[in-house]
Parts: C-alpha cells; sequence; structure tokens
C-alpha cells in the first residue's frame, strides 16, 4: 500500500512543476507584444516607405524635347443678342408681375450665325414658354438667377442642335 500513495504524491508534484513551467514560458500577452507587435511595426514602416517611393531605382527623368506644336486656330468667341424679352410671370392673385430680360448667348464660332437665325424663332418660343410659367419667387437671389441661366442654357442647346451654345449671359433683367 505504500505504493498507492506515492502515485498520487508524484501526480501533484508533476503539475506543480508544470505549472512553473507555464509561469516561467511567455503568457499570450507577452508574446503578442514582445513578438508579433515589432513584426507588424516593421513590415508596416516597409510597405510604408515602399508606397512612398523609397525603394524606387529609376533615375532621376532626363530632360525631355518638347515638340513645337502648331498653334491652334484662335477661338473667336461670338456674343448673339436676342430681342428683348417682356413676359407675364404666373401669379395666384389678381397682382401681375412683369419679367423684361435682355440675353446675350455665347459661341465658338461664328459660322454657325446664320444657322441660328434661321432657328431663331423655335428659341423665343421655347423661352417664352417656360418664363411664362415661373413666379416672381423662383427668381429671388442668385441661386433662383442660377437656376434660370441653367434652363434657359438647357432650353436652347435642345432646340438648335447640333449648334452648341456656351452660355447664356443676362444683359438686363427686371423684375415687377
Amino acid at each position: 500500500m505504500s505504493e498507492d500513495t506515492e502515485a498520487p504524491a508524484e501526480a501533484e508534484g508533476d503539475e506543480e512543476g508544470a505549472e512553473k513551467v507555464k509561469k516561467k514560458g511567455l503568457s499570450g500577452k507577452a508574446l503578442i507584444l514582445f513578438i508579433v507587435l515589432p513584426i507588424l511595426l516593421i513590415v508596416g514602416g516597409a510597405a510604408g516607405a515602399y508606397f512612398a517611393g523609397v525603394f524606387d531605382s529609376d533615375p532621376p527623368p532626363e530632360e525631355e524635347v518638347v515638340e513645337e506644336e502648331e498653334p491652334e486656330k484662335e477661338k473667336v468667341v461670338v456674343f448673339y443678342d436676342l430681342p428683348e424679352l417682356l413676359v407675364n410671370l404666373s401669379t395666384s392673385g389678381t397682382e401681375t408681375s412683369f419679367l423684361k430680360l435682355g440675353v446675350a448667348l455665347e459661341l465658338d464660332d461664328e459660322t454657325v450665325l446664320p444657322e441660328l437665325e434661321k432657328l431663331m424663332p423655335r428659341v423665343m418660343d421655347n423661352f417664352q414658354v417656360y418664363l411664362r410659367e415661373l413666379r416672381k419667387e423662383d427668381l429671388k437671389g442668385s441661386a433662383g438667377i442660377y437656376r434660370l441661366k441653367e434652363e434657359l442654357l438647357y432650353r436652347i442647346n435642345s432646340s438648335i442642335k447640333p449648334i452648341q451654345v456656351k452660355d447664356v449671359l443676362f444683359k438686363e433683367m427686371l423684375v415687377q
């Protein structure tokens, strides 16, 4: 029976020895702190240096021979004045409001002027129909004026295709 009593004592001694070995070894937190973190820092620093161009071995660029380009044809900006527009604005009450509008169109090419003049009745009709539906409140502030300008530009470009108007310029605008 003395052998039976010694066996549990040896088992207890082995467990205590294993715990001492575990305590002496690296724990999970220490492993992350002392091994994984420095590796990640080194890899991250190397990747940052690579993307920053530190490892590029390209020689500095040589002076390139600049070929003289032919000067492009000077584009002449052309302005075309539309007839003055006077429309009454849409109102909900008995009060009437009027809009007097002077507009100029900016074109890139003066050769399209005869074609534009042929299509001018269509342009004026589109403008009149749109402007009569506006309310006085639609024209308030710079945002209202900008919306009006963009809408007129869209309407004129859609009605005179393939001619392209670059901009609609307001010469005079009176809301009464």
